[in-house]
């Protein structure tokens, strides 16, 4: 299996994106890493790690860098020998199962959509990212690539997010949700009303929907909104529980009896802490393109990219696009098999 890694990409680079690709081959004897960027400072990384497996990973140059202050379409098209642009080709000719990239998101999902296409069935692709839970986690699905969809195009989210959460993250049956202002059916607006009535007739288990005091309380197992709204749920959780930890600290070494109590919590502090890491999380998939596409948060480190390799492998293994297919297909049979309704006596 062989992940094509976007080394130049992200707010440092190239080093966390090397470290991560030699700790994700020590652990995974399966996997293969190209890494697609500037040779030149890619091999000055690679010295550091003398031992690595030169037959698992190989460089693959490319002379150009998408930035963060790079327009996300223009970037791709302009910037042809980008690292983003050359990984993301490895995958449509084949040369690669999948990508991972820290870099500039716009970016990935315009040049993911421009090469891969989308798959049969899938109008829209969606970003996927695992949120933690009291207990377990759910998925998140749009987290931020279209935040302007289609009431149906978040049918295809569900699907979609169903299938991962069945097939890489072990749910036996996952529960679908909308993210609306009120449990009720006719509350929100007339997007999420409209969404409601489609989810509704889709072949998922649909909840109904969820506010948001309820998505780390009681949450269903997969969450679905548009990628606007994602992005700030998203956004804002991670924001919260790291300003939580820094209150926390500031807190408990106040006084000499709170630093003790500290001490004897530390293991419960630590346990809440990695729960909440998005280090342990590595990447998120977007779904619905036509290959394995993994999106790594743009301050990623060594570990996180270890983990988004991961992501990626199991994402593969898993043959999560060939799903995907099967089930809008039978989704979409079912529907144009439905019967018109009758209509209505004068």
């Amino acid at each position: 299996m062989k992940v094509a890694l976007d080394a130049m990409g992200g707010d440092i680079y190239p080093a966390p994106q090397v470290d991560g690709a030699v700790s994700a081959l020590a652990e995974y004897p399966d996997l293969e890493v190209v890494l697609v960027g500037d040779r030149e400072r890619i091999e000055a990384e690679l010295k550091r790690h003398p031992a690595h497996p030169k037959d698992r990973l190989t460089v693959h140059h490319a002379s150009e860098i998408i930035t963060m202050t790079d327009g996300a379409v223009e970037g791709v098209r302009k910037k042809k020998d980008s690292s983003l642009n050359r990984a993301v080709e490895l995958v449509k000719d084949g040369k690669a199962d999948a990508v991972v990239s820290a870099g500039h998101t716009g970016a990935l999902v315009a040049c993911s959509q421009l090469r891969l296409r989308t798959l049969p069935g899938i109008d829209r692709p969606g970003i996927a990212t695992v949120m933690p839970t009291e207990k377990a986690h759910f998925l998140l699905i749009d987290a931020g690539a279209n935040p302007d969809p289609e009431p149906s195009h978040l049918v295809g989210y569900a699907v979609m997010g169903s299938i991962y959460s069945r097939e890489v993250l072990g749910c036996p049956r996952p529960r679908v949700g909308l993210i609306s202002i009120g449990s009720e059916a006719g509350k929100g607006n007339e997007f999420t009303r409209e969404t409601y009535k489609l989810l509704e007739e889709a072949n998922i288990d649909f909840a109904g929907n969820i506010e948001g005091h309820a998505l780390f309380r009681d949450p269903v197992e997969v969450v679905v909104c548009d990628g606007f709204v994602g992005n700030i749920v998203l956004k804002t959780s991670e924001s919260l529980a790291k300003a939580i930890f820094s209150w926390l600290k500031a807190e408990l070494q106040s006084t000499i009896w709170r630093s003790l109590g500290a001490w004897l919590a530390k293991g419960a502090f630590l346990a809440i802490r990695k729960k909440t890491n998005t280090d342990e999380y590595g990447g998120m998939p977007l779904l619905g393109v036509n290959g394995i596409v993994i999106k790594a948060h743009g301050n990623s480190n060594a570990k996180a990219i270890k983990n988004a390799l991961r992501v990626a492998r199991e994402s593969v293994r898993q043959q999560v696009n060939r799903r995907i297919i099967a089930e809008m297909s039978r989704h979409h049979e079912s529907h144009q098999a439905a019967p018109s309704p009758a209509p209505s006596s004068p």
